[in-house]
């Protein structure tokens, strides 16, 4: 029968009880991205809703433990009140996503154009198999080496291969100061220019991203104040453009962050670019009357928004045609859109870990 309310294990072991006890289940978290756990009604949700709270946290190691559930607002206060972050500027903060949605999406925000994603800052997992075995994989430690980084894998994995209980970061010292600049360009093609120009510099942004009016490049730069403003008199003195206040920023990388710019009841997809690739995704997406598109991390990652609640055929044909891989976040649209390829090793983790397919496959 299918399941009207998802179930709220307060546990890792009540967790592992709940997957045990169905033979079709799915973990969800918050639902900020709720394309990503639309699946047959047949299927149980276990909600992570209850199952949060920081388990450990070691300022002095630069990493901390916290059961799925936990917001990762919780997790931004804890970490900046002893002077440290996540770089990776996690998604839908504000909205309340989870620091388990956040790993299963593999979604990351703007400071991965420097740092890295959300894959290169977990260090260990516990999660619960298909056959409802409570795993660790990983450590709590930087250092650690020891077997497959099955961690890693699990970002990205959209639930389909465990359900996490629990995960473990390491974190970074929050800079300084930051600065960011608002670049003027003629269009998409000028843009993606500065973005590889930028990328290719010596002045290590801290996030570089065309914003979704497809023609303003925003750059921040962290570090010492005194640094950043002679940085930023380089970077003047080659593009136009101008320095934002401190408030303006903090509202630019929010909007930018909590998804504020896109259509609130239209489809929103993510799609994997290169800079090379920027005008013609950009032009693609806009022959669409009321698509609106925002790339981030240099141009590497593009996230495009429709006002209607499914991407237009043509869209994705487009996709197809360009070579790359999409996956709808929000929106009466598949899962998989454009080019996309599995590679044999995810079948083959997913038959070790969920034999009986007791989560949905990556298809659903």
């Amino acid at each position: 029968m299918p399941m009207t309310e998802p179930l709220t294990p307060a546990t890792p072991a009540a967790l592992a009880e709940a997957v045990r006890a169905h033979p079709r289940v799915l973990a969800v978290g918050a639902r900020t991205k709720p394309r990503l756990s639309r699946v047959p009604g047949e299927v149980a949700l276990l909600s992570t809703r209850d199952l949060r709270g920081i388990v450990e946290y070691e300022p002095e190691e630069f990493t901390f433990t916290a059961l799925a559930g936990t917001s990762v607002r919780e997790i931004g206060r804890a970490l900046g009140a002893k002077g440290q972050y996540l770089p990776f500027d996690p998604m839908w903060a504000e909205a309340g996503a989870t620091l388990g949605g956040t790993v299963a999406s593999g979604v990351s925000g703007p400071g991965r154009f420097r740092f890295g994603s959300v894959r290169d800052f977990i260090l260990g997992i516990r999660f619960v198999d298909g056959m409802g075995r409570l795993l660790r994989m990983g450590g709590k430690v930087v250092k650690n080496c020891a077997g497959f980084d099955l961690p890693k894998f699990m970002v990205g994995s959209l639930g389909r291969y465990g359900v996490l209980a629990e995960v473990t970061f390491k974190v970074f010292p929050t800079p300084a100061s930051h600065l960011t600049l608002k670049l003027s360009t003629s269009g998409a093609e000028a843009a993606a220019r500065v973005l590889a120009d930028a990328a290719n510099s010596r002045w290590e942004c801290d996030a570089l991203d065309l914003l979704p009016d497809g023609k303003t490049v925003c750059a921040r730069l962290a570090g010492p104040a005194p640094a950043l403003e002679a940085v930023s008199r380089e970077i003047l003195a080659r593009w136009p453009g101008q320095a934002l206040s401190a408030t303006e920023a903090d509202a630019t990388w929010s909007d930018l962050r909590e998804f504020r710019w896109t259509h609130p009841g239209g489809a929103l997809v993510k799609v994997a670019v290169t800079p090379s690739v920027v005008p013609a995704l950009d032009t693609a997406a806009r022959s669409i009357e009321g698509t609106r598109v925002h790339f981030s991390v240099g141009g590497n990652v593009a996230f495009v928004s429709f006002p209607a609640p499914a991407p237009p055929t043509a869209f994705q044909e487009r996709l197809r045609a360009l070579g790359l891989p999409g996956v709808t976040l929000r929106g009466d649209a598949p899962l998989w859109c454009g080019a996309r390829s599995i590679p044999a090793v995810a079948g083959a983790i997913k038959q070790a870990l969920d034999p009986e397919n007791r989560f949905p496959s990556t298809e659903d």
